[in-house]
Order: structure tokens, then sequence, then C-alpha cells
């Protein structure tokens, strides 16, 4: 087992795609072990959005530490802190773009520009499509900057049955990009 110095943040926008957030929250819930602190970010509008496609409010449920999008305080907000993965899952195009012109206005473009600045890892689950040339262009910026675009683009070779496996298939990556042991579908293992 690895040591517990896993510290992770979860930051979830408005973009359509809460079915992600909800499979990466349980993920992690069932990672504890793994990890020291896991503090949850919301948009203003990944609150509504999640109430609208999932029509439920259990993000309030969770035992992560919750805070505020306008509060600065936050451990995170500062590279002291030592957390080691923030993950924007769903990421919308707008915090893409915020993220990539450096403007920090808020605690969740605070910290992925905490994470660019201090080499550590930026994981991005955007969703939108089609992409425009700007979009393309912010996640180049973004990419040569240090983070990572992971599209929530599923598979479908594991053969999921559910939403919730379906979007497994793409939050089951981003676990490994943020360096966490699962037992998932790997391709070619019998």
């Amino acid at each position: 087992m690895q040591n517990k110095e896993q510290k992770i943040i979860v930051a979830i926008t408005g973009a359509s795609g809460s079915i992600y957030a909800k499979v990466l929250l349980d993920k992690l819930e069932t990672l504890k072990e793994q990890l020291s602190d896991v503090a949850l970010v919301f948009s203003d509008n990944a609150k509504t959005v999640w109430q609208h496609e999932l029509g439920n409010s259990y993000y309030k449920s969770y035992s992560f530490n919750i805070y505020e999008k306008t509060d600065f305080m936050a451990p995170f907000a500062s590279g002291s802190s030592k957390y080691n993965v923030l993950i924007i899952c769903p990421c919308s195009m707008g915090t893409l773009a915020r993220i990539a012109t450096g403007t920090s206005g808020d605690l969740i473009t605070r910290a992925a520009d905490v994470m660019l600045k201090e080499r550590r890892k930026l994981i991005l689950v955007t969703r939108d499509t089609p992409l425009s040339l700007i979009h393309i262009n912010n996640m180049k910026t973004v990419t040569e900057a240090g983070a990572i675009i992971c599209p929530a683009s599923p598979s479908f070779y594991s053969m999921p049955k559910t939403f919730e496996d379906i979007a497994a298939t793409v939050i089951d990556r981003v676990i490994d990009l943020a360096g966490l042991e699962q037992n998932s579908y790997r391709w070619g293992n019998k």
C-alpha cells in the first residue's frame, strides 16, 4: 500500500457531465486509504447542472472538505500546502480559458494557477464538443504549461452497461493519471 501523502483537490464546474464528477467522487471515497485529504470546490453553475442532470443534490453528502469558490484562505490557494493533484471534472471551456490566460478570479482558477506554477499535476476533464480553434489553442497553452487534458471521451471495450459504467471508463483514466492504485478494466488483461 502507498503512503497516505496524496492530497487531491476536485473542482467541479458547470459544464454538462455531472455524472463524471459523481463517479469520480464515488471512486475517491473507495480509495481513501491512499489519500490524506480530498478538497472539493464547486463553481456557481456546477450545483445547478448536477441537480438538473442527476436529479439530486447528493454532492452535499460526500465526506470531503468543501470550500467556497471565493475562499482564497483555502489551503490549496497557496503552493505551500503541498496538494499533489487538482482534477477539474467536468472542466468548462470558460474555466479552461481563464486558466490558459492566468486569470485567477476564483478558487478554482487560483488552485489551477498554483498547480502549474508549482509543477504539480493539473488534470482537466473537458467535455464540450465540437471544439473551436480558441478551445484548441487554450488546450495547447495549458498543456505546454504542464496540465493534462483528459477529454471525457468514454471507451467501450470494457462493454459498459450503465451510464455510470460509461463514465467510469473516463474516470478510471483520471484516477490512473492522479497516481492512485485501483482495480479497473485493462486492455489485454484476461
